[in-house]
């Protein structure tokens, strides 16, 4: 694929240029690594390293524009330098140009929120499918093009992934894609210079404070995606959370909400939560899905409202609706031949957990013990350690306190951190086991018929991470080898 620089560069704000822009341009790319003849190399300086760093390098390579913050000291002749105030904006811009503005040639959903953006998306995209559309999505579960799956490495890709995948979703046919916006992509860019038709916001709690150091900081993340949204957009924000209306504040998109507590443009309410599923009253009709807990019913709720506010009939929503089945990863559960109940869940803050515990203890029928294992990551934000822990064993019978991913760190000092939010009541129900895989054999031999164990923090993920490497563990695949030892 080749296209004209000046091409490339259109809505792009540039400050300053030395050269000719009219000129092939063979690849756009932000990794020295991957610069080519014929590339535009973007400067862009990361947490980790800066781009600017291998401008003389990428020239040596074949790059014939360079576009970054600062012109380098050496200006070389026959390269092209372009000066702009945000090179990883001007990234996410660059890229859409370069892929043809693939986001303006379909419906693109942004999902948004601390938990339920993977479930919202996902089921998003198989309603769809059923409703007879050619659809995409960007998950961190995974990534779909219709039936084709590419496996998901970030919760949203760099811009250049980002805007070759959206291609590919227009070359295939696809008239809608559904992604997850992360506030990592949105304070980094990634996200610049795509079209949305809708954004989704599901709630906001504590997490990624690592990252963004206060919560004001991670909510400006969220908002900002909202005042994004041209006009010609819907704003549809979860009603229930306190910060559902803040989101709503300066975007020109139409404002949409939905509720299951307080007056909204679209209402639910839970009239039984079984393992089974739930039963609700969704805008005013009775309908069964094959989902589990107060927070699917706000999942559900608002896949419903954005799929109506794409124009869809509301009959044939719901009874698509009521036949999609739980997104991998997300409360999926298995049973032990004597009736023990296995359940998997991302929960991986302290709010999610909170919601799947509170869900399993209201789906109990009698005494049956909860047991939960769970861990925190590594290399993440470290606050909610002892939260975790704490909210674990005010919820669950007994608690075994393991490994996540610990990556570069210690797990022996991440379950220390995790021990801080116990009180002397809570230790004494409570295991601290660092191997994991150790840990769900020992919850599965403390249960006893009927009981519920829960394995919280990694979900749909099939490794585990452990000093930069990422080693084959399921938690699904062990919880039912060790469950299917168990005396009937």
């Amino acid at each position: 694929m080749e296209k004209i620089l000046k091409d490339i560069l259109y809505k792009v704000a540039l400050t300053e240029v030395i050269g000719s822009t009219n000129m092939s341009i063979s690849s756009v790319e932000f990794d020295s690594r991957k610069v080519a003849k014929g590339s535009l190399f973007i400067a862009i300086k990361g947490l980790t390293v800066d781009g600017n760093a291998f401008i003389d390098q990428c020239i040596e390579k074949g790059a014939k524009a360079i576009l970054c913050e600062e012109f380098p000291e050496k200006i070389q002749k026959g390269i092209t330098y372009l000066k702009v105030k945000d090179s990883g904006e001007a990234l996410g811009i660059v890229a859409s140009n370069f892929y043809d503005n693939p986001s303006s040639k379909l419906k693109l959903v942004g999902i948004t929120g601390t938990n339920g953006k993977t479930t919202t998306a996902s089921l998003l995209y198989k309603l769809f499918m059923k409703l007879g559309y050619k659809v995409g999505l960007l998950s961190t579960v995974k990534i779909q093009i219709n039936d084709k799956i590419i496996p998901a490495t970030h919760t949203t890709p760099d811009a250049l992934e980002l805007n070759k995948m959206l291609h590919q979703m227009v070359d295939e046919g696809c008239t809608y894609c559904f992604m997850e916006v992360s506030s990592h992509a949105v304070v980094q860019n990634r996200i610049a210079g795509l079209s949305f038709t809708g954004a989704v916001f599901t709630n906001i709690t504590h997490d990624h404070l690592d990252f963004h150091k206060t919560f004001e900081a991670y909510i400006k993340a969220k908002k900002k995606f909202f005042d994004m949204l041209p006009s010609s957009a819907f704003a549809l924000v979860n009603k229930d959370d306190p910060n559902g209306l803040v989101m709503l504040q300066n975007t020109r998109a139409t404002k949409k909400t939905f509720s299951l507590q307080k007056l909204a443009d679209y209402k639910c309410k839970i009239i039984e939560n079984t393992f089974s599923g739930l039963d609700l009253v969704l805008d005013g009709r009775e309908i069964w899905i094959k989902l589990i807990g107060a927070f699917n019913a706000y999942n559900a709720l608002g896949v419903y409202a954005a799929a109506r506010l794409l124009g869809e009939n509301k009959e044939e929503v719901l009874r698509t609706l009521s036949s999609l089945d739980a997104v991998e990863g997300r409360f999926q559960y298995t049973k032990a031949p004597n009736g023990t109940i296995g359940v998997v869940d991302y929960a991986h803050t302290p709010d999610a957990l909170k919601n799947v515990l509170s869900t399993l203890q209201d789906v109990r029928v009698s005494k049956e013990k909860i047991i939960t294992v769970v861990g925190c990551g590594g290399d993440r934000d470290k606050t909610k350690r002892p939260i975790m822990a704490s909210i674990a064993c005010e919820k669950s019978d007994k608690v075994i306190l393991t490994s996540d991913n610990p990556r570069s760190e210690d797990p022996a000092e991440i379950i220390h951190q995790m021990e801080k939010g116990l009180t002397l009541m809570c230790k004494k129900k409570s295991l601290s086991i660092a191997d994991r895989r150790e840990a769900i054999k020992t919850a599965c031999q403390l249960a006893s018929k009927g009981d519920i164990i829960l394995l919280a923090g990694k979900g749909h993920e099939k490794y585990q991470e452990i000093k930069g490497v990422k080693y084959p563990f399921d938690d699904m695949e062990i919880l039912t080898e060790s469950l299917n030892l168990l005396q009937v």
